[in-house]
């Protein structure tokens, strides 16, 4: 169902439980250019988390895949209207969400159709940053924008480098991940220097870890020698029922709130609202 219109308070603002009044909304881009990293799961579970914790979430999928979409119990191929026509066509973004569960949780949903926009963006003037003005224009109050991204370096994952105020970067614990992720902290710094200088690394996030695993270990530790300040201390492990729950379209919390993914990723949230109270 579409967000209601005309509310009082512009989606650019955020309550502050301390009392002291609104905080800027806060957009968080899930980046990581390798495929198979646990992207999608993150970004979903920790959007569904935030919104169990109390705070009014909206996750935008921007991956061709839909898999963030259905993997909240949408179905992809029955949409009119998606985060496409928002980058594209320039429709106004409140017109293409959807109430997703859990409550507090709204979702701009994709499906092929955004396999396009990459081809279609560039000859569309200020092609990187049709996702912030959709965003700085939306009306309904959110505190926080998860934006899932593309598996790759390319004008999608760039519009959500403009639009967010910081990056949560998942990553196997596996033999090609460093080489990766130099790759994406360049493209960060390239983005903070031509079009967003407010652009940071909220954190790097370990996934589907296995600590049976010798070579998972020695890359933790290589991370912990080299980004001691942006180790994520939550740990998501491997875990069968994280890669059951999207067949049934539905966050980690909701299919099984006992298994250890689920206390993984609630547990990270607690750490990233715990790192925002701290800024």
């Amino acid at each position: 169902m579409p967000a209601a219109a005309g509310t009082t308070c512009r989606a650019k603002h955020r309550h502050d439980d301390s009392g002291a009044g609104f905080l800027p909304m806060r957009i968080v881009a899930i980046a990581n250019q390798k495929g198979g990293v646990g992207k999608t799961t993150s970004a979903v579970n920790l959007a569904a988390a935030l919104a169990l914790a109390g705070r009014r979430v909206l996750l935008v999928d921007l991956d061709p895949q839909g898999n963030a979409t259905m993997g909240l119990g949408i179905n992809k191929q029955a949409l009119a209207r998606t985060i496409y026509h928002v980058l594209v066509e320039q429709a106004p973004l409140g017109e293409v969400l959807h109430d997703v569960s859990p409550a507090g949780l709204s979702l701009a949903p994709a499906n092929a159709d955004l396999s396009g926009a990459e081809v279609e963006l560039v000859d569309l003037e200020a092609r990187e940053r049709r996702l912030k003005a959709a965003l700085d224009a939306l009306e309904t109050p959110f505190d926080y924008v998860i934006i899932d991204c593309p598996p790759a370096l390319n004008m999608l994952t760039v519009n959500a480098l403009v639009a967010a105020q910081s990056v949560v970067i998942p990553m196997q614990c596996e033999y090609y991940a460093l080489e990766g992720l130099t790759q994406l902290l360049a493209t960060i710094r390239r983005v903070r220097s031509q079009a967003n200088p407010d652009l940071q690394v909220d954190g790097l996030l370990r996934t589907m870890f296995d600590p049976r695993n010798r070579l998972a270990n020695e890359v933790a530790a290589e991370l912990e020698k080299h980004f001691p300040d942006k180790l994520y201390r939550t740990v998501i492990p491997r875990n069968v029922r994280l890669a059951e729950a999207p067949s049934y379209g539905r966050a980690i919390m909701e299919y099984d709130r006992q298994c250890s993914g689920a206390q993984a990723y609630l547990g990270l949230a607690r750490e990233f609202l715990q790192r925002e109270e701290s800024r």
